[in-house]
């Protein structure tokens, strides 16, 4: 087994493994808030197919097989600033290549009404994904910025992703939360390329 590193994390990978990481951070208290967003994606996608998570090491985790492949799904339990841990773990131990990652993720730069799939990237200010880069050595892996808006005032950004949608918001949030879903299909499916055609460009609107 190969080494990792930057220039092709293993050279005998499993090409039909994927894994998606929803981030958030455990805890009743942070259920259902803007920063969880990444993991109520993944519970979405597990409920699709019947499956659900159970506790293993630094995360929970479900196999999901779709059209040959195998979705690797994990919601780490190391709190959004650790999240790397969880993702190098998983990925390490399934012998899973960068581009078959895709963390799904909160994005204060996005409005409500909007989604993107990115192949790479810097953090931009979000502490999983500066997690994820530090623990990996690389900022080329895919990712789902799931936009949340900036509806607050200066100094309010914590609270801000730290709370829980307002109910006016929660139609549009499930259904960018369904079209996420099928956005993980697509990737898995048919690549990074033809989704981001396909999904980038949506605005979403009740």
């Amino acid at each position: 087994m190969a080494g990792p590193g930057p220039e092709g994390y293993w050279r005998d990978i499993v090409a039909t493994k994927f894994l998606i990481a929803g981030l958030g951070n455990i805890g009743d208290e942070y259920a259902g808030t803007r920063h969880n967003i990444g993991f109520d994606v993944l519970d979405a996608l597990a409920a699709k197919y019947g499956q659900s998570f159970v506790v293993e090491r630094l995360a929970e985790k479900v196999e999901i097989r779709l059209r040959g492949n195998v979705l690797v799904c994990i919601k780490p339990t190391t709190f959004m600033n650790l999240s790397g841990r969880a993702v190098k773990y998983w990925m390490d131990k399934e012998r899973i290549a960068p581009e078959h990652i895709l963390v799904v993720l909160d994005d204060l730069a996005l409005p409500l009404t909007r989604f993107r799939l990115k192949p790479g990237g810097s953090p931009g200010g979000h502490n999983g994904l500066k997690s994820i880069g530090e623990c990996l050595g690389i900022e080329s892996y895919p990712r789902l910025r799931f936009g949340v808006g900036s509806d607050y005032t200066k100094g309010k950004q914590v609270g801000f992703v730290l709370g829980k949608w307002k109910p006016e918001e929660l139609p549009l949030v499930r259904m960018k939360i369904g079209k996420s879903v099928e956005l993980i299909e697509s990737f898995v499916s048919i690549g990074i390329d033809r989704t981001m055609t396909l999904y980038n460009n949506l605005e979403f609107e009740l």
